[in-house]
């Protein structure tokens, strides 16, 4: 495998200022539609054009994007230039309500500086080791229970099935089951947080009617009186849900969250914690499908391991981890992060203004072949220890990011995804067609638009 550390014409350390060259102009070829820009080709086959992008200006690329001038940032380093971000000059919050406006404001990724470091600093405890042991051992009767409702098919829709399913298991964990809440109910806040999240990919950004950021607006007033209608019980009695404890925590220093900033964390962690978690169980399902020897491989490994595995047990699997690292690898569920500048900057040795967006591209690091062999094929071996091709660069895999904004629920979504996984290799076994390609699931939606079919059956335990 040849490995490069960086690309003609950049500077040796990303984000060091010399040399450096100003910001290339967008070819003629390159400028899209008007006004759209090239938000369609986007939508279309993002990594088609994050490789034109690299073709024609590097890994500092400007692009032209609903009226606006973008710059794509792709390769591990200047990946790494953007999430370090050592000189301070990328912030989240403005980049971010561009992109979601509204409907996940205040979440703790849409924060920067000071104010995201205490945040963070309070949020952290609801995530120490002791606390995920706990929340594992709740996973598995919400798991066990989700599972009871799927039927053996020959064309199962696995992906509605596996958000009905994580969505369960956030109310548990984070709500401690939210068991007055009737199923009709439930089926409306797996909608609401389906509406705020397509609004990323919205073209029409205003609340007219039949619009998606119309859906998102009332997605987010339907999320926010489920969450203020069990504020007062858990503000009252302290319980080991991340509702309650997101009441209750404090740092030495005295510092607690308000009602708002409550609301506001939990509406974003729960969609993080259930969106992200069925991209990537979705993803494993479909490529286990396709290639059985390691679906056989995994069920031996969960077998292997008791009905209702601990944290530490979940921590030992290999086969599943290997899995589960190359399914993020190929399918991230975030594959583009953005950011503002707020002051000048340069990175790999190109100068980016002030108050420009820019759109960070792990996706593309991850498929390309500078660092991984033959990136677009199935290989989970690729991560023993024997190869750990994602120690060619850093920053050469980042399904979570990097930087102060690493993901604060990456070790809860690793424990939720192997756990899943476990229940599903213990009882059922199912097959994907080789040839099977989800419509639209190509990075910018995030529900396959067939469902994502299996075939499902039930194993026979000896």
């Amino acid at each position: 495998m040849t490995q490069t550390t960086s690309r003609p014409g950049t500077t040796a350390s990303a984000g060091s200022p010399t040399p450096s060259r100003p910001l290339a102009e967008v070819l003629p070829q390159d400028r899209g539609k008007p006004v759209l820009g090239r938000a369609l080709e986007y939508a279309k086959d993002p990594l088609a054009m994050f490789q034109r992008q690299w073709d024609h200006y590097g890994p500092v690329s400007p692009i032209l994007m609903l009226g606006q001038r973008w710059v794509f940032l792709l390769g591990p380093e200047a990946c790494e230039a953007a999430l370090t971000n050592r000189d301070k000059a990328f912030v989240n919050g403005p980049a971010w309500t561009e992109v979601i406006g509204p409907f996940f404001q205040r979440g703790l990724m849409l924060l920067d500086f000071e104010e995201h470091h205490m945040h963070r600093r309070i949020m952290q405890q609801a995530f120490t080791r002791d606390r995920l042991e706990g929340y594992v051992e709740r996973m598995h009767p919400a798991i066990e229970q989700g599972l009871r409702r799927w039927r053996p098919l020959p064309r199962f829709e696995a992906y509605p099935a596996l958000k009905t399913l994580t969505l369960d298991i956030a109310a548990e964990i984070f709500m401690g089951g939210a068991e007055h809440t009737p199923p009709s109910e439930m089926a409306a806040i797996n909608k609401a947080f389906i509406d705020c999240v397509q609004s990323a990919a919205a073209i029409v950004r205003y609340p007219l009617p039949g619009t998606r950021w119309k859906r998102a607006i009332k997605g987010r007033r339907v999320l926010e009186d489920f969450l203020r209608s069990y504020l007062p019980d858990r503000r009252a009695t302290e319980t080991s849900d991340m509702l309650s404890q997101l009441c209750h925590i404090e740092t030495e220093d005295g510092e607690r969250f308000t009602d708002d900033d409550v609301i506001n964390h939990m509406v974003f962690l729960m969609m993080a914690a259930h969106d992200t978690s069925t991209i990537t169980v979705s993803t494993m399902l479909e490529l286990l499908g396709k290639h059985p020897e390691w679906q056989e491989r995994c069920r031996t490994e969960a077998l292997a391991l008791p009905e209702r595995p601990s944290l530490a047990e979940l921590e030992s699997l290999e086969a599943i981890d290997w899995v589960m690292k190359e399914a993020l690898r190929l399918r991230a569920p975030v594959p583009v992060m953005v950011r503002r500048t707020i002051k000048d900057t340069v990175v790999c040795g190109v100068e980016i203004p002030a108050d420009t967006f820019c759109s960070v591209g792990p996706q593309f690091s991850h498929v390309m072949p500078e660092y991984w062999t033959d990136p677009m094929r199935f290989d989970p071996e690729r991560f023993s220890p024997e190869r750990r091709e994602d120690k060619s660069h850093r920053y050469a895999w980042e399904p979570f990011g990097g930087g102060v904004h690493k993901c604060l629920g990456m070790h809860f979504a690793g424990s939720e995804i192997k756990a899943i996984m476990c229940h599903l290799l213990r009882g059922w076994t199912w097959s994907v067609d080789p040839g099977y390609v989800a419509p639209l699931n190509n990075h910018s939606l995030p529900f396959p638009s067939d469902g994502q079919p299996i075939d499902l059956l039930r194993r026979t335990r000896a």
